[in-house]
């Protein structure tokens, strides 16, 4: 038997470049730490107090190679971090305005602000589905149409899917009687949460073996398991009232993860296909890396560069929750938002344990970051 030892760590003051406040079970309680070769430790505290008490420790003290070092004069003013933290929002943004950054860092950027990292799957970094192609022979990146809709969310990009997410909401809405219900919403599920990451990436470690152990010792039915890109845009832009999932970062840099190179058994699908490398679009070659190369520059094209504000508007902005949400149609289930559920006020434990896993299983929506 193998009885487990905690693994601390030692990052040096010297060797910190940065602290980020993040949310843990949509409470204010944890705090990641980056260190100079960017590895990031994500802790949670028992608190927001302890929180609050070790961030304000650790930026009283001198940090030579850090994003602060350069906002202390002699290492001995503490940092407003709220303001530095705006103000660095502000200045990564106006790069990005100017064409000083890739559209991939500016994204990584808006999620980071946004509470979202790799340590946590339950709020790992959020990217959009860019292109609508995935049937073509060749794909011309400079002809809009191969793009998706970025002023709408996946649940609106067909409109006989989107009409259907309209009516739910209305129906709910017409039933909502008093504060104590919950408020009406276009999706029950959501654009990111832990079990999207590990659909995408079951084909790599350690995410097999999470994957594994979310379904029970056992990968998921072949026909559910991610096994084709072009079938998974269908499902989640037209298809599938269940489905209205984003990407992952890892679509725009990591062949690998489309490929079965430990030669997992995933079963075989209904129609008598088996499961093993990710099937690509016709585009591609069957070429995983031409296929993240290709995204990626369509990632980076001018059509997406001009019109990506508008997708963060939705995920990070002023259209994420209150009115401009609903005519965005762009509203989840209430407890996947930041504010809306106090755990320290629920008294009854089986229910604050449900409320726990309604957050880690259903995906939250990320810290807003503009209101306008």
């Amino acid at each position: 038997e193998i009885t487990y030892q905690h693994r601390s760590q030692r990052v040096a003051f010297t060797d910190l470049y940065s602290v980020y406040r993040r949310r843990y079970q949509l409470e204010h309680i944890a705090l990641e730490f980056y260190d100079v070769h960017r590895n990031g430790t994500l802790i949670a505290f028992s608190s927001n107090a302890d929180r609050e008490e070790v961030l304000t420790k650790v930026l009283s003290s001198p940090l030579p190679n850090s994003i602060f070092s350069s906002s202390i004069l002699g290492g001995s003013t503490s940092i407003n971090y709220k303001k530095f933290m705006s103000n660095l929002r502000q200045k990564i943004t106006s790069q990005w305005v100017q064409g000083r950054m890739t559209n991939f860092d500016f994204i990584m950027h808006l999620n980071s602000f946004a509470g979202r990292t790799y340590n946590d799957l339950t709020q790992y970094p959020v990217f959009p589905w860019v292109l609508a192609d995935y049937g073509s022979e060749e794909i011309d990146l400079s002809d809009p149409s191969v793009y998706r809709d970025f002023s709408k969310p996946m649940g609106g990009q067909g409109a006989q899917r989107a009409a259907q997410f309209q009516e739910r909401y209305e129906a709910l809405e017409s039933n909502y009687m008093n504060e104590d219900e919950p408020p009406p919403f276009h999706y029950g599920t959501h654009y990111s949460c832990a079990a999207y990451v590990l659909y995408y990436l079951m084909r790599l470690e350690p995410f097999s073996r999470l994957a594994l152990s979310l379904q029970g010792g056992r990968f998921d039915v072949a026909d559910r398991l991610f096994h084709n890109i072009g079938g998974s845009w269908k499902s989640a832009s037209m298809e599938n009232l269940q489905d209205v999932r984003e990407l992952i970062p890892e679509f725009f840099y990591l062949p690998e993860f489309l490929v079965n190179n430990n030669n997992f058994d995933f079963g075989t699908t209904q129609v008598g296909e088996t499961v093993h490398h990710v099937t690509l679009p016709k585009w591609a070659k069957g070429d995983p890396r031409r296929f993240i190369r290709i995204n990626r520059q369509a990632l980076e094209s001018e059509y997406v560069s001009k019109n990506l504000h508008k997708w963060a508007d939705l995920i990070f902005g002023f259209k994420q929750r209150g009115r401009e949400a609903v005519a965005a149609l762009n509203t989840f289930v209430h407890v996947t938002y930041e504010g809306t559920v106090d755990l320290d006020a629920i008294e009854d434990p089986v229910q604050r344990d449900s409320i726990i896993a309604q957050i880690q299983n259903f995906g939250q929506t990320p810290s807003r970051l503009e209101r306008k």
